[in-house]
């Protein structure tokens, strides 16, 4: 193999008309009996070569022949190769990609490139297409394919075939395609990988400007819609008003069209209002159908719009999902999936391990922050625990000398290590906790390069206008931090050599594809699929890039690798949510008697009235049937707050279980579609209750003592079979935790000691002690009465770090090893947890 590289590389002139790029040959491959690889431009050293291989075991390489009679790389000849087979690559997938990018210098220029599919690509899309001709439309796929994979393109495909499919009968499959990209700026690349593909005016649409222009496309039945998903829900009134300026009559429902619905990034796409409108629009006359016929059947046809909204959230026969994401929900396997499994995979081992994508655990440094603050007053106020604590951390995380400390950690080390890489052009990424932080950064990153006449330049990027909170009336936004730079602009001036460092908070943490961003510095708290979806924007190849590297001050690194090991093989479905469940609840919030059988009649009567029949009136008269039941949660509020947040708390467990299960259970009960709506509506006018007391510590508190130590350094390991399940919602209890208060100074040693302090060993009675202790806890007594072991835990292990600390001078040995030995740290606590549920729940 690489000696085949090595020719390619050394032996063969790129100048040579045969080998001239864009004129004789198109693709080259290396082979031998192990491996394919292939590359679409001979450029003598510089040649990048691509894996092309099926992947075996769930890793690189290429099974053994099935019948013992061939090499591995048998399939390149025998399947890829075979005569259909490449006169439908040349037709169908070969590409010349042509995209505008900017020099050095910011001049543009186009760069063309030859685009030939890779293995996993070329065998997913027809695979699909393959099942979409003979399974006919109402089926669903998931495609998890791993971040970096080169979805863009394979989405571009599917949709090109798809749009052109026709079954054994000679019949179009799919008279449109829509993409749906959860992006509110559409995915670029995405777009013009698509236009790639279909040149012919009206083919592929865009929508860009607002949902008329949809209805539009959706009316004109255009074959390829590229759209959000945030668009739907107007659509029906921008048919009906479509038809108004035609002087037509119109009811706003489209005819039943038969749709192909690609969604990229499905695990945020599939859940919510949003995509049961895109499904109640889609369905058309089909729809409204069965909404008749079954209103007619329970004798309410008079209420045809609540069977409409019924039946609008389960299967439509109509529509075929073809979901792509690299971390799928337990949702979106449960949805998309087939019995739990994903049609296609291209997992991120495989893709590691051929290196199409980059490891970006192989060199992950953490810091841990030590400190101490003082309180600097003569009070000493009683403070709420819980909102005093998270007061501090914010204190602490926003402190000028806290900021100025990790900004000069960061800027050395980019100025030092990471902007010499990828031949001088690597750049970083900062990920920030809020966007306030976000601000602080740039302002200290920009003073601290000035002062040392670095050559570095910064961007920030956040949404929205941030207010100061030391300056009266002082603002910033990302344009003006910019110097004028605009939204949607950013990525390519930062690809310029112009640009090394992006500080971000809550933006371009998915989606975002630049090969040169080499490191990314972690100031926030990330966990589960953000960890990955976060960590993966280093992940992307460049012929220069031969690593990258994350300093993380903040995360745990084996957390970290607990979030990446869930996806390394592919995900799994766990335990499955119990659909009894919404039965319970809905048995549970009747019972306190809030809202009345006869209120959320009147407000359905009102809420589903035919569209010809409604009036300004009825938004009045809605919010007078919801009154009533506001007014008696009020008054169970001031009596009896805790229920009241119990009951809150159930009433958004409802509604999120419903908006899950009814996407996948054609529940037949309007009543379940009745109080959904209801309290839906409901929840909205509920009084908001306060997150607690916000404290503003900058005159009562000061910092005395500060330390940043790196705390670890090397590779994050992942391997085989050790992934968990992702689990479906499984109780439905809520718990409650009443903040108790303590004195400020008895708080500032509480985080003091957790944050900056050795302690060393006791006995029995220690543990006996702390079992006692938090057996007394109110709020620990009151979750053990409504929530099972496991969710008890989730509460307990919050606490147990603090019972641990309050307590550090009665056995300095044994909370060292507590909190250093993570073996010892999961045996205790489960103990703990053990000891003090059983104790609550006999009592």
């Amino acid at each position: 193999m690489e000696n085949a590289k090595q020719q390619y590389c050394q032996d063969r002139d790129s100048r040579e008309t045969i080998f001239e790029f864009k004129r004789r040959t198109l693709v080259h491959f290396a082979v031998d009996t192990e491996e394919v690889w292939m590359t679409t431009r001979l450029a003598e050293e510089a040649t990048h070569f691509l894996p092309f291989n099926k992947g075996y075991d769930g890793g690189a390489g290429n099974p053994p022949d099935r019948e013992g009679r061939n090499y591995r790389t048998a399939y390149l000849w025998e399947e890829v190769l075979q005569r259909d087979s490449l006169l439908d690559l040349l037709a169908r997938f070969l590409h010349l990609q042509t995209e505008e990018k900017r020099d050095d210098d910011g001049r543009r220029f186009k760069k063309e490139t030859m685009i030939f599919p890779r293995y996993h690509q070329l065998q997913a899309v027809r695979l699909l297409v393959d099942a979409a001709r003979s399974e006919g439309v109402g089926q669903n796929y998931l495609i998890e394919h791993s971040a970096g994979s080169g979805k863009s393109n394979t989405i571009a495909w599917l949709t090109h075939r798809l749009a052109s499919l026709y079954n054994e009968q000679n019949r179009r499959v799919f008279d449109s395609v829509i993409v749906i990209s959860d992006r509110r700026v559409l995915d670029q690349q995405l777009q013009d990988a698509i236009y790639q593909f279909e040149h012919r005016h009206g083919v592929v649409e865009k929508i860009d400007d607002n949902s008329r222009q949809l209805a539009q496309a959706l009316e004109s039945a255009v074959p390829i819609i590229i759209t959000t998903l945030q668009k739907f829900p107007f659509v029906t009134r921008q048919l009906i008003k479509l038809a108004e300026e035609r002087n037509e009559q119109s009811n706003g429902v489209l005819p039943t069209r038969r749709f192909a619905v690609i969604i990229d990034e499905a695990h945020s796409s599939q859940s919510g209002e949003t995509v049961t409108e895109l499904k109640n629009v889609l369905s058309g006359e089909a729809l409204q159908a069965e909404a008749r016929k079954r209103a007619q059947e329970e004798g309410l046809e008079h209420l045809e719009e609540l069977f409409r909204s019924l039946v609008k959230r389960s299967h439509q026969s109509n529509l075929s999902f073809f979901a792509f994401t690299a971390t799928p929900k337990h949702q979106t396997l449960k949805i998309f999936g087939r019995q739990g499994e994903a049609f296609h995979h291209y997992i991120m081992r495989q893709a590691i391990e051929e290196g199409f994508i980059i490891d970006v655990l192989r060199n992950y440094t953490t810091y841990k922050v030590y400190f101490n603050l003082n309180k600097a007053s003569k009070n000493d106020p009683n403070v709420e625990r819980k909102n005093a604590a998270r007061s501090l951390a914010r204190f602490m995380r926003l402190h000028p000398h806290n900021i100025a400390q990790k900004t000069e950690v960061i800027v050395e080390h980019f100025n030092t290590f990471t902007r010499h890489k990828i031949g001088g052009r690597a750049k970083a990424m900062v990920i920030t906790s809020s966007r306030i932080d976000a601000v602080r950064y740039k302002q200290s990153f920009d003073k601290y390069i000035k002062e040392k006449g670095y050559s570095i330049k910064t961007l920030v990027a956040f949404s929205g206008v941030v207010t100061d909170d030391k300056i009266k009336d002082k603002t910033y936004t990302e344009e003006e931090m910019n110097k004028g730079i605009r939204e949607k602009e950013l990525p390519e001036r930062f690809a310029t050599s112009e640009y090394q460092v992006l500080l971000v908070a809550e933006k371009y943490q998915t989606g975002f594809d630049q090969p040169l961003l080499h490191t990314i510095y972690i100031d926030r708290r990330l966990a589960g699929i953000q960890a990955v979806q976060t960590l993966s924007r280093l992940n992307r190849t460049h012929p220069l890039k031969e690593d990258t590297f994350v300093l993380d001050f903040i995360n745990d690194r084996e957390e970290i690798r607990q979030a990446f090991q869930q996806f390394y093989e592919g995900a799994e479905l766990g335990v499955e949510a119990d659909p009894q469940q919404l039965y319970q609840l809905q048995s549970e919030l009747d019972a306190l008697g809030i809202y009345l059988h006869e209120e959320i009649e009147r407000f359905c009567e009102i809420y589903f009235k035919p569209k010809q029949r409604q009036s300004p009136a009825d938004h009045q008269a809605m919010n007078a049937a919801l009154d009533p039941a506001v007014d008696r949660f009020c008054v169970l509020h001031n009596d009896q707050s805790e229920a009241a947040k119990i009951w809150r708390k159930k009433l958004t467990a409802f509604r999120n279980l419903y908006a899950f299960l009814s996407q996948i259970i054609p529940y037949q009960d309007s009543d379940l579609e009745r109080l959904y709506i209801f309290l839906r509506h409901l929840s909205s006018k509920l009084p908001r209750h306060p997150n607690g007391v916000q404290y503003d510590f900058d005159s009562e508190i000061q910092l005395e003592y500060y330390r940043l130590q790196k705390i670890s350094e090397g590779s994050i390991e992942l391997s085989k079979g050790n992934a968990r399940p992702l689990d479906g919602p499984k109780d439905v209890g809520t718990s409650i935790v009443r903040g108790d208060t303590v004195k400020l100074s008895q708080l500032i040693d509480i985080i003091n000691n957790r944050f900056g302090t050795d302690f060393n060993q006791a006995d029995q009675l220690f543990f006996d002690q702390l079992v006692e202790t938090a057996a007394n806890y109110e709020e620990l007594q009151q979750a053990a009465r409504v929530n099972s072991a496991d969710k008890f835990a989730l509460l307990f292990n919050q606490m147990l770090d603090s019972l641990f600390v309050e307590r550090v001078d009665q056995n300095e040995a044994i909370f060292a090893r507590y909190m250093n030995d993570r073996d010892f740290q999961k045996m205790v606590s489960d103990w703990l947890v053990s000891e003090v549920y059983q104790r609550l729940t006999s009592n």
